[in-house]
């Protein structure tokens, strides 16, 4: 990003040399670790992740941060990855236990957190899969939309990756007004009442998260514009007089 920002301004994510945030990944995790904290609250009633198993799949920049933050809370943790030394960074960081890539979708654990591939909950995985909750910083984990219903159906606890994942991303928008790493954080943390929110959606209107993410989108949008078409209402109103 700061080559980019050589040949344009109109580019965020840059080095703090710069004024700016820099690698937008560990606020990723911070923005999961709370999604993943809401949706616990929403299987269990209560938002504490100590004793819980969390399967980590996939080991990057993200998901070791990630690691990080629910070792510090007292979470138990499963790895796997395709890079050997990422595991074993975990493993002697976080007390972590390995597995292979394989076998990650079997392991007795509370919490699936998918961070690497996408597409790996399918008709394959989902009857493999121990755990109660399915939270993680993967973009498009869904192979197909229907199991998003298969999840809702079969009772999983399961976060929408775009609300869940978002960190990142508010973390860079901040920029956009001056890069305040503080106020960054508290957008970030709104993740958990928009976890809250999506699960609210679902159960008042009795469909699968994954479409609750996107009603609560959809009805962000029209607010939106329902607000902006009185304000220019208003505007004319008083022109006119």
């Amino acid at each position: 990003m700061d080559i980019i920002h050589e040949e344009t301004r109109y580019v965020t994510g840059i080095s703090p040399a710069f004024g700016s945030s820099g690698n937008p990944s560990p606020v990723t995790a911070y923005g999961v670790y709370v999604g993943m904290k809401a949706t616990a609250k929403q299987a269990w009633g209560y938002d504490s992740l100590e004793g819980k198993r969390v399967a980590i799949q996939g080991v990057g920049n993200v998901s070791y941060n990630l690691c990080r933050y629910l070792h510090e809370e007292g979470a138990s943790l499963i790895v796997t990855d395709i890079n050997s030394d990422s595991v074993q960074r975990a493993v002697e960081e976080f007390g972590a236990k390995a597995v292979d890539v394989r076998d990650i979708y079997t392991v007795e654990c509370d919490i699936f957190s998918p961070n690497a591939l996408g597409a790996v909950i399918n008709d394959e995985t989902i009857p493999k899969l121990k755990a109660r909750v399915i939270a993680g910083a993967a973009n498009n984990v869904l192979k197909e939309e229907r199991h998003g219903d298969v999840l809702h159906e079969m009772g999983f606890y399961y976060a929408p990756d775009y609300v869940i994942n978002a960190g990142g991303l508010i973390n860079v928008a901040d920029e956009l007004y001056g890069y305040n790493r503080e106020r960054a954080m508290k957008k970030v943390e709104s993740i958990f009442q928009n976890i809250e929110k999506v699960f609210e959606i679902s159960k008042r209107d009795g469909i699968p998260t994954y479409k609750a993410a996107d009603r609560m989108a959809e009805e962000r949008i029209q607010s939106l514009k329902n607000s902006r078409s009185t304000f220019l209402q208003n505007g004319r109103s008083i022109l006119q007089r």
